[in-house]
């Protein structure tokens, strides 16, 4: 080990580095995939093992999920995902405990088929991270909830948009009140949602399938339901986030 670093200055630099896009922005859109029946492609996703489980997560659920390498490295990938065929109950008990954001695939179920049965999600162990407020915002929108036996069993056969205030900036619960609302009758709106760069990537998914979402990154979300189906589309994540769009 050097004791010191010389850093010698005045050049200029060039070049170029292919960044990739944030894991956490790419797991909740490849749930929010299942909300309509035609094919999403995600450009850049990165080659990571999250990305993995939840491939295999949607295709527990019926959908069919294809990676296929866009870089030479290996670690970009284009997802392609079309949820036409899909069922209720999502994965065994082992692949939702591996994966944090297994959750979301709760309320994208419940926003196109009005119903969902999953197991608690797992992953990594950085404290106590409960969802009682992604349960207490789809129960709010109209969702009949029963938890036993480890599993969470979900029922709406009508979703209703209403106002939804979030004791805390849930990042995931806002998440998944966003994909489970975009179906809801009528207007929701959430109030002190979370701002992260990752929810503005979902809103900016969803609106390029045909939802009507606003407001991410500020201190309000409006989600305009739509009885339409949704459209499959062509989306690459963000690596670092956007600007809040009003």
């Amino acid at each position: 080990m050097q004791d010191h670093m010389l850093i010698e200055g005045g050049r200029a630099l060039r070049g170029s580095v292919a960044a990739g896009t944030a894991k956490n922005a790419v797991l909740p859109i490849m749930a929010a995939a299942v909300l309509t029946e035609e094919a999403c492609v995600l450009e850049n996703v990165p080659n990571l093992r999250d990305v993995a489980v939840m491939s295999e997560i949607l295709r527990s659920l019926g959908a069919d999920v294809q990676a296929e390498s866009i870089r030479g490295d290996g670690a970009g990938l284009r997802l392609t995902i079309c949820a036409e065929h899909i069922n209720t109950h999502a994965a065994s008990d082992v692949l939702m405990g591996e994966l944090r954001s297994s959750i979301f695939v709760m309320g994208a179920l419940l926003g196109r088929l009005g119903r969902a049965t999953v197991a608690y999600p797992g992953g990594c162990s950085i404290g106590p991270r409960p969802i009682d407020l992604h349960l207490m915002g789809l129960r709010a929108l109209g969702a009949r909830i029963e938890e036993r036996f480890g599993r969470i069993d979900a029922y709406a056969p009508a979703l209703v948009g209403t106002e939804i205030h979030l004791d805390l900036p849930s990042v995931g619960a806002t998440e998944n009140i966003m994909m489970a609302a975009v179906h809801a009758r009528g207007v929701t709106v959430i109030r002190n949602p979370a701002k992260e760069p990752e929810i503005v990537d979902l809103q900016g998914f969803l609106n390029t399938m045909g939802a009507r979402v606003r407001g991410a990154g500020m201190d309000a979300i409006i989600i305009e339901g739509t009885a339409n189906r949704l459209r499959g589309t062509a989306y690459t994540p963000s690596p670092t986030g956007s600007r809040p769009v009003r």
